[in-house]
């Protein structure tokens, strides 16, 4: 039976691209929209599930957090059972025989097109803005046209038989993103096999000094912090929730302590996953 992990976006995006490198013998299911990956491996009433599992993307190191995701993870029903790290790349393609020289608009997705402002301007190139990176690839191929170009991940030119004009023509060197993989299946990693990372969300009581004392427990345990971050729910301001990931397994007493005290200031803390670490974080960090 052919396993399938569901991504979004369209053929040759890199979240196709992380889907081929971590989940080869996986198809890859290419979907529209975040929700559209979401109700892939959750189905819905009456509905069956259409992927075993989804490759989301959670942050990046320049654009920061991928702000929708935050809004669907914690109702979606799923877990994270594992992590990876891709580091973006972008390179510039047109149809065969096209020139550089030759080369007059370039089209991307908005934040691409950001994160590769010195070529574009390098070349007095007119940006125009796509609804996916891979999406761009495609719509220049079909065009045919020799004085547009696409800036996309090597994987589109590939997929869409385009030749590649300059490679890596990003910004930064650094541009990574976190992909989380979820599953409807709660696959707990084990304790002590490892770095593991515990991600959960949680409410804090509406009173004085409630995140600071709800915190307070992590450093007097010693337990690492990685991500802490707010948003409102349901509209209401005084109605905010985190979501926050640290070093270390629920079982670690560490980590065992400090959930125990999270939960004396906190309406609910809610377990999203605990799963290995990727190896990028031990060389991010130096």
């Amino acid at each position: 039976m052919t396993r399938r992990i569901a991504y979004q976006g369209e053929p040759g995006a890199n979240s196709h691209q992380v889907c081929k490198e971590h989940y080869p013998d996986w198809e890859a299911l290419a979907c529209a929209s975040f929700e559209d990956v979401f109700a892939a491996v959750d189905g819905g009433p009456g509905v069956e599930p259409s992927a075993d599992l989804a490759m989301i993307p959670i942050d990046n190191s320049i654009a920061g957090r991928v702000a929708d995701i935050h809004h669907f993870l914690p109702d979606s029903g799923l877990h994270i059972i594992a992590e990876h790290f891709l580091r973006i790349r972008f390179h510039l393609m047109a149809v065969p025989g096209a020139g550089l020289d030759g080369i007059r608009t370039v089209h991307s997705h908005v934040h691409a097109l950001g994160q590769c402002r010195k070529i574009i301007r390098q070349h007095g190139l007119t940006p125009v803005i796509a609804g996916d990176t891979a999406g761009a690839a495609r719509e220049v191929a079909e065009l045919g046209d020799p004085t547009m170009a696409a800036i996309s991940p090597p994987l589109a030119a590939e997929i869409y038989g385009l030749e590649i004009l300059a490679t890596d023509v990003e910004d930064e060197d650094h541009n990574t993103t976190r992909f989380v993989v979820l599953s409807r299946d709660f696959v707990q990693a084990p304790a002590g096999n490892g770095p593991v990372v515990t991600s959960f969300i949680f409410n804090v009581k509406n009173l004085p000094s409630a995140l600071y004392k709800a915190l307070g427990g992590f450093a007097t345990n010693g337990v690492n912090m990685t991500k802490l971050e707010s948003y409102m729910v349901g509209g209401e301001f005084t109605a905010t929730q985190f979501l926050a990931e640290v070093d270390g397994h629920p079982d670690d007493p560490g980590v065992r302590r400090a959930l125990d005290e999270l939960a004396f200031f906190t309406t609910e803390v809610k377990i999203l996953g605990v799963y290995p670490a990727d190896s990028f974080r031990a060389t991010a960090s130096g």
